[in-house]
Parts: structure tokens; sequence; C-alpha cells
């Protein structure tokens, strides 16, 4: 990769690491609300049951030669399963353009791709799983806490802790006054959103938030305007948490860059 800049190198380390990442993110996502292992057993046909072949196991490629189907029974395979691994690839892809390759771009991939996981769990089953979000909570921290060692950035994981626990502890007061309105796994999920958005400052955190409250809005309100949906049916909260903090991630940069000018 000679003459490639750190955006590009980060972009393609990250963006490989993140097909790969996709695969295990369709399994997490397809085993973990059942209580089921994600490491064994190996993924296999939910039609026939014959397993799944080390060269029909590549990311995105596989689902498109073998025409979406499975090889043994020609059962098909649904389209999401290669549209979550592309999705993945191209969110690593955009934080290693944005971060390169450092302790960041680690971090704030971990973070993506556990969003992604629960949002696409919540979607399906309207519930965020805590073992997924204390393992991200522990990963993520694992990541900053070396990249604080490295490069002497505690200031930065100290922000990154009080950006956990203020969204925390609004998201619990929520939850405790109007149960029906709130459901703790958002409580939880505020939590490492927080902790993840303020390691790139306070600004990203607010934004992030901000961001999901508005999309929540416009769906609901959408929803609701077409019919779908009654002012009381419960909605999916977590999976727009997800969303806001990845764009914050992955967009917030100028819209931060333009508040922090406006208030100096």
């Amino acid at each position: 990769m000679n003459g490639l800049g750190p955006g590009a190198v980060g972009a393609a380390v990250f963006g490989v690491l993140g097909l790969l990442v996709g695969s295990f993110a369709n399994v997490a996502i397809y085993r973990v609300p059942d209580g089921r292992s994600v490491v064994t057993p190996p993924s296999a046909c939910p039609k026939c049951g014959a397993r799944v072949r080390p060269y029909d196991n590549v990311p995105v490629v596989s689902w498109v030669l073998l025409g979406g189907r499975c090889r043994d029974c020609k059962a098909p395979i649904s389209v999401r399963y290669p549209a979550i691994e592309a999705l993945v690839g191209a969110v690593f892809a955009g934080i290693g353009w944005r971060f390169g390759v450092s302790w960041t771009g680690a971090g704030e991939a971990l973070l993506a791709a556990s969003l992604i996981i629960l949002g696409f769990i919540d979607l399906d089953h309207m519930v965020l799983p805590r073992r997924v979000v204390y393992v991200a909570l522990v990963a993520v921290g694992a990541v900053f806490v070396a990249g604080s060692a490295a490069g002497d950035h505690w200031d930065r994981l100290g922000v990154a802790a009080i950006c956990a626990v203020v969204p925390w502890a609004l998201f619990f007061a929520i939850n405790y006054l109007a149960p029906h309105a709130l459901g703790f796994g958002d409580v939880r999920l505020a939590l490492l959103i927080g902790f993840g958005l303020g390691w790139l400052g306070a600004a990203y955190a607010f934004l992030g938030f901000l961001v999901a409250s508005v999309l929540g809005s416009l769906v609901g309100v959408g929803l609701i305007a077409v019919g779908k949906a009654g002012r009381r049916t419960p909605v999916p909260f977590g999976t727009f948490l997800a969303a806001g903090a990845l764009l914050a991630v992955l967009a917030g940069g100028p819209v931060v860059n333009w508040y922090l000018g406006l208030t100096h």
C-alpha cells in the first residue's frame, strides 16, 4: 500500500476486517436472542441442516456465487445476510478512513459492530441482550484504556466515563418514572453509547443521542400517520440509538466542528 495515505490504508484494513466481523454479526443476531452459543455448532442451513462449507462462507461473495441459495437443498438464503456483512464492512471502512489504524479506530469499530448486532436484535425481538452490551462495554473499555496508556490520553478516558454516566443516569430516571416509555435495555445501551462516543468528545455523545431521538420521532410519527402504529405502539428505540451513534461516529465531525466554531 505504498503511496496511500493513512485514511486509505485504514479503510482497506478495517473494511476487510469488517466483512469478516459482519459474518459473525449475522450469527450473533440469529443465535443470541435464543440463548445459543455464537461459537458452536458451526453455521448450517436452517432448512436442511447441512453445514456451511468454509469456501461457502466468504462474506458477500459466497452468497452471490451461490445465487442466494443453499448449495445442498437450494433453499433461498435471505439477502439480509450479505447486506449485514456489507453494512459492517462499509461502516468499518468509514471508521478506518476517519481514524486510520489506531486505538480510536479499533475502539469505535468494536462499538460499531456491537451496535449493529444490538440494533438488529432489537428490531427483530424488541430486546437488547445484556450480555452483548456488557461484553461490548468491557471490550471497548479495554481498547480505550490501552489507548490512554499508549498516548497518555487519560483526559479522554475521563470524558468518556462522564459521557457514559450522565445519559445512563438520565435514562435510568426515565425508566424508573415511566418504565413503559423506555426499557431498561435502553438504559444499559446508553452507558455503552455514551462511553464510546464520549471518547471522541462530549459533543459527539450529545449529537448521537440527539440524532437517535430525532430518527425515532420521525419514524414513529410517520408510522402513526400511515396507520401502521398507534401512540402506545412499542418501538425498538435501541435500533434508533444504534443508528444515531453510528452516524455520529461516521459523519459527526463536520457537525461538531461547526458547533464548536459557533461557541468559540
